[in-house]
């Protein structure tokens, strides 16, 4: 897996019958931007029968990401490896909108946290703080503590808060919570390369998609600071519930809606 550094762009162009080969096939198996997949995985790829094992991977259905061992989010290479949630794209909104709410923040709980990328977007952000992520899966948490390692965060394994260290309760500037919210019935419906590659504990959010959410809503003020922040990504259809869902649990709810990238974002703030 590559360390966590800044994103760059890939590397000088392969021969260019080693290159055209490898759009060939990944074309082939339906992948639109085959062109450039075929560069990340050359940049990625030790040997040319390194690479062309890698672009059989691509061309058989696993994420591009598991392929080449990162994922790019929010200017960083963030490692993952199969088996763990890719992290999205609309997510940065997540990231900008914690830095916006809590600018100074210095104790960050990245909860249901993947590949921590969101912990690590925050902590490349903020500059020196107390970093924590927690997630039930366990090959997420060792993923986790490797890109976290770099901002001296630490990984739990374990349900929602139940890992975390109690000193934590009242301590939490922002708390990034990046829930699975898939309804349960649409998960049949989503791309063949979550559904059959990502954990779906990192995607089915049970019957109307909130069920994390709100126990995250529930447990929430008890481990926020005074002027501490929950945010929790969810859908357009969704964010009347969970906005009710913050609101039972005492804090002052505001939505944030970003339409390029689809995204929408629950903020709760426990009042000072």
């Amino acid at each position: 897996m590559p360390p966590l550094t800044p994103a760059a762009s890939a590397s000088p162009s392969r021969p260019p019958s080693s290159r055209d080969a490898l759009v060939l096939a990944l074309r082939a198996a339906g992948c639109v931007f085959a062109e450039e997949e075929a560069e990340l995985i050359l940049e990625a790829a030790p040997t040319a029968d390194a690479a062309a094992a890698m672009a059989r991977r691509r061309a058989a259905g696993l994420p591009l990401e598991h392929v080449v061992g990162w994922a790019e989010f929010h200017a960083l290479r963030v490692g993952v490896e199969p088996g763990v949630f890719v992290p999205r794209r609309r997510t940065e909104f997540l990231v900008d909108e914690a830095l916006a709410a809590v600018p100074h923040a210095s104790v960050v709980v990245d909860l249901c946290c993947g590949s921590g990328a969101v912990g690590a977007a925050l902590a490349a952000s903020l500059g020196p703080i107390e970093l924590h992520a927690a997630d039930i899966d366990p090959v997420a948490v060792d993923c986790a503590r490797r890109n976290l390692a770099e901002y001296g965060g630490h990984a739990y394994a374990g349900d929602l808060f139940a890992p975390l260290p109690a000193r934590l309760r009242g301590c939490v500037d922002i708390l990034a919570a990046n829930v699975p919210y898939v309804p349960t019935g649409e998960v049949p419906l989503l791309p063949a390369e979550a559904r059959e590659h990502e954990p779906l504990t990192a995607l089915d959010g049970g019957d109307d998609g909130l069920d994390v959410l709100r126990r995250v809503a529930a447990g929430a003020p008890q481990w926020l600071a005074p002027g501490g922040c929950l945010l929790v990504e969810t859908s357009e259809r969704q964010a009347p519930a969970a906005v009710e869902a913050f609101t039972r649990s005492g804090l002052t709810v505001r939505v944030a809606r970003d339409e390029e990238l689809s995204a929408h974002v629950i903020l709760g703030t426990r009042l000072r």
